[in-house]
């Protein structure tokens, strides 16, 4: 290890129970969906220390996590939580919209025509 008291981001991210294994948080981390104090990871190999703060764009989610300790093990979820604080942003719940969101609006009679609209199309062009 390079640094005392510094972790690769593959391995912390796999004992802090992030991912399901090494080679999954090594790809993340190579996909540009981990960043160390707002900087993308570029390589599993990068170093992580206590007080760094991760983002983790996990599934649709993100987490923002500081950095408590470095792991020794994958150990059970008890364990795993004392790596780091976990400070992500409250989720909106599924059915509510996003306040700032303009709903999409149409014009009546604009888009796709209906099955009724397409056959008296056809009756006026005298396509029978």
């Amino acid at each position: 290890m390079v640094g005392e008291g510094r972790q690769r981001i593959d391995k912390w991210l796999f004992f802090s129970r992030a991912v399901k294994s090494r080679s999954l948080a090594a790809k993340i981390v190579v996909a540009g969906r981990v960043r160390i104090n707002r900087d993308k990871a570029a390589q599993a190999s990068d170093l992580v220390k206590p007080g760094d703060v991760l983002t983790i764009t996990l599934e649709g989610r993100i987490l923002v996590w500081k950095v408590m300790n470095c792991g020794t093990r994958r150990g059970p979820a008890e364990e795993a939580r004392l790596l780091y604080e976990d400070m992500s942003p409250v989720p909106t719940p599924k059915g509510e919209a996003v306040p700032d969101a303009i709903p999409a609006l149409r014009e009546a009679g604009s888009g796709r025509p209906t099955k009724r609209e397409r056959r008296q199309t056809d009756r006026l062009l005298g396509d029978d």
